[in-house]
């Protein structure tokens, strides 16, 4: 069964408000904030600046003390202004030309009682000082610059946040002197911010000004008190665990941590530069199939941007800290606006999946539940390995929030197959050791740590960063508890049931049954007996040559009488048999009823819906007997980098047929993806390892393409080689 995959702060829109920090209201402005004054004007004498005439921008407006035409804000005057009442302080004596001098603090207010914005547009345009002629390029680059300071000014007012110029508008202003309105420019506010509409609506991704943050103060000075702990959001206590699961009593997220810009927001501001100057408008319908284009462009994928988040651990809990909860929710959004239309198993494993992801990281764990299991049905329905487990590992991780450990831990040890890549195995490891740290096993918890360690050979310093945080946590809780509960072994995390074990009478030189504690379970009365497989076992009793099946009590299933001299084991419910035990063998079910009646010469257990038979050659058959893989080939030989050999097909469905001793791949529906045409070659869990005639090793991919030279001199050098080209993926779980 084949699986399967922000930014750094930016300065390209609206900085989001910060969770956990609070504006204060009536707050000093920043010392040295812009104000009105003096500026040099290109080729020109300095000039003074007009100041706007109603209330003044929030923080964040550039400081222009000697600054370079290139880094002024577009849409900023460098020619003569006539200064309007109230007066403004004028330059210092002796202050050099270029400089701005220093200004008092915005009230709030102003005369007219319009907006920064309204002010900028009421103000008439002046002609910049140039030193020449102005050109048409240069007068469109103005024009352009004027309307981009518009709509700065209008985000100003209405979010209190001033937005960061465009490379190509500050590169322009350097570049030529455009004609454009009065500046706007004002020290920060120390009021109230503002509630008035806005001229016209402005594109902004970040909280607004007025939002209340999670965690301080909000804007109007009234504390808020700190999120309250839901039943599905919780941590596990302190105590050791008992072998049971531990009780949990705290909030999953303790302070929700958002940074000041991801890539939704920098996609989300872009505007086109042309947006309000357009003069003519297409007709409706056209209208809105180009912006829905447009805005398909702009908006990243959900699913990659999920996987570029670099996520951080809390130091106790060991869980994710939510930067951004609104850009989880708009990922969540998205990713159900591509669930809607997608029909087929694979999308809708895949999609469900990480949108329990994302409800586990929020906090949502009823949602997470819901589609985790769901998206786990999907992934079942595809018989594909992979899929199968990374749908397992997701639901494991929501069942072990929810303090659900017994599950949780037998679908981490289910899901880590050895026939899936390492990467994915170590991310399993890892999260199977933050299961058991929850419940106070902390041996068990280590040694997941150290598997998932060894498992990514090449260097991983998010992993390496992510362990010792880990055990950090670890040795802090065992100086307050102790190491815990004896690590578990695999069947007993499966919980597996132990059948009774065959085990010779030497008094009555017969066979019988033990169970597990070692007392007598079925009485030594067999001349041969096999395990018990399917909760069945094949016994012959002395005066007879024919097998007979009884269950774990000893009733018997199929009589002697049938006459079965040659009998495999059960395996997903069906068993091969023979009356003469060379050949003609038929799969029978439980009851002795023949399921597969052609005969064939030779037999292997089914596994995974398939078993290997031979008829002349070597084919495959499914449990109704239908032939998969013809039977064609010289033999099976299925082997896999770790040393196994596999009888059949392996548990993802695939095997390595042999066609006159060159090898190949058959998957478990027919299809040849590898042609038999290799001296050698074994299955790695994301590529097929291919012998040149040589002797050299090299690589196809999964679908039977080129995927490394055959010119390096070992498998273990080829192995090393697809490590390398694995380095930097990062399963999502």
């Amino acid at each position: 069964m084949p699986t399967t995959g922000a930014p750094a702060p930016g300065s390209g829109g609206p900085a989001a408000q910060t969770y956990g920090t609070a504006p204060v209201s009536g707050a000093a402005p920043v010392s040295g904030a812009a104000a009105p004054g003096a500026v040099q004007a290109a080729g020109g004498p300095a000039a003074t600046a007009t100041p706007p005439a109603g209330p003044g921008v929030a923080s964040g407006q550039p400081n222009l003390a000697g600054a370079h035409p290139s880094q002024v804000v577009p849409g900023l005057t460098f020619g003569s202004a006539t200064p309007a009442p109230p007066a403004w302080p004028q330059p210092a004596p002796g202050t050099e030309p270029g400089t701005a001098a220093a200004g008092p603090a915005a009230t709030g207010t102003g005369a007219t009682g319009g907006t920064a914005a309204q002010a900028a547009e009421a103000q008439p345009a002046e002609p910049a000082a140039t030193a020449g002629p102005t050109t048409p390029a240069q007068s469109d680059a103005g024009a352009e610059a004027a309307q981009a300071a518009k709509r700065r000014a209008r985000h100003a007012a209405e979010t209190g946040e001033m937005p960061a110029v465009p490379p190509e508008e500050a590169s322009a202003v350097g570049e030529s002197a455009p004609v454009s309105a009065a500046p706007v420019s004002a020290a920060p506010m120390s009021g109230a911010p503002m509630s008035a509409a806005p001229a016209s609506p402005a594109p902004v991704s970040a909280a607004p000004a007025s939002a209340a943050p999670a965690s301080g103060v909000p804007a109007s000075g009234v504390p808020v008190s700190p999120a309250v702990a839901t039943p599905d959001t919780v941590l596990p206590v302190s105590a050791p665990a008992t072998g049971v699961s531990t009780a949990l009593s705290a909030p999953t997220m303790l302070h929700s941590l958002v940074r000041p810009q991801t890539l939704a927001d920098v996609t989300a501001t872009e505007k086109p530069a042309d947006e309000e100057s357009t003069p003519a408008e297409p007709p409706q319908d056209e209208a809105a199939e180009s912006a829905e284009e447009k805005a398909d462009e702009k908006t990243p994928d959900p699913e990659q941007e999920l996987a570029a988040i670099e996520w951080r651990f809390h130091p106790d809990t060991l869980r994710e800290l939510v930067d951004d909860p609104d850009l989880l929710r708009d990922i969540r959004d998205r990713l159900t606006n591509k669930l809607t239309p997608a029909n087929d198993n694979p999308s809708r494993a895949r999609l469900l999946s990480l949108r329990a992801v994302v409800s586990r990281v929020l906090g949502d764990l009823a949602k997470a539940l819901s589609d985790a299991k769901m998206a786990l049905m999907h992934a079942e329905a595809t018989g594909e390995l992979r899929r199968v487990a990374i749908a397992q590992a997701r639901l494991a991780h929501v069942l072990q929030w929810r303090g659900d450990f017994a599950e949780a831990d037998q679908l981490f040890e289910e899901a880590n197959s050895t026939e899936l890549p390492d990467r994915l195995r170590a991310t399993m490891h890892e999260h199977a050791g933050k299961s058991c740290y929850d419940q106070g096993r902390y041996i068990e918890a280590c040694n997941h740590f150290e598997k998932a360690l060894e498992l990514r050979k090449v260097e991983d310093p998010d992993l390496m960063a992510r362990t010792e945080l880990a055990l950090d946590a670890v040795f802090r809780k065992v100086a307050e508890n102790g190491w815990g509960p004896y690590p578990r072994n695999r069947d007993e995390i499966l919980r597996v049931h132990k059948p009774p074990m065959p085990k010779f009478d030497e008094k009555v030189q017969r066979w019988g049954y033990v169970d597990p504690s070692g007392t007598t379970g079925i009485n030594a009365a067999f001349a041969d007996v096999q395990p018990f497989r399917d909760g069945v076992a094949w016994v012959r009793r002395p005066e007879s040559e024919s097998w007979e099946l009884i269950d774990e009590g000893g009733l018997r299933k199929i009589d002697a009488k049938a006459g079965w001299l040659g009998v495999g084991s059960f395996s997903e419910g069906l068993a091969w048999v023979s009356r003469d035990g060379m050949g003609g063998w038929v799969a029978i079910d439980k009851t002795g009823r023949v399921v597969i009646p052609a005969g064939f010469d030779d037999v292997r257990p089914f596994r995974k819906g398939v078993a290997a038979v031979r008829r002349g050659g070597w084919g495959a058959v499914d449990k109704t007997g239908r032939v998969v893989v013809p039977c064609q080939f010289a033999a099976f030989a299925t082997a896999l980098t770790d040393g196994r050999y596999v009888d059949g097909f392996t548990d993802e469905g695939l095997a390595i047929v042999d066609n006159g001793g060159r090898k190949g791949v058959v998957d478990k529906s027919g299809k040849m993806v590898v042609p038999p045409v290799h001296p050698a070659l074994v299955i790695h869990p994301v590529a097929f390892l291919i012998a040149s005639p040589s002797g050299t090793w090299g690589a196809l991919d999964r679908q039977g393409r080129p995927l490394i030279d055959p010119d390096l001199a070992s498998r273990t050098a080829v192995i090393e080689e697809i490590d390398r080209l694995l380095a930097d993926t990062k399963p999502v779980l």
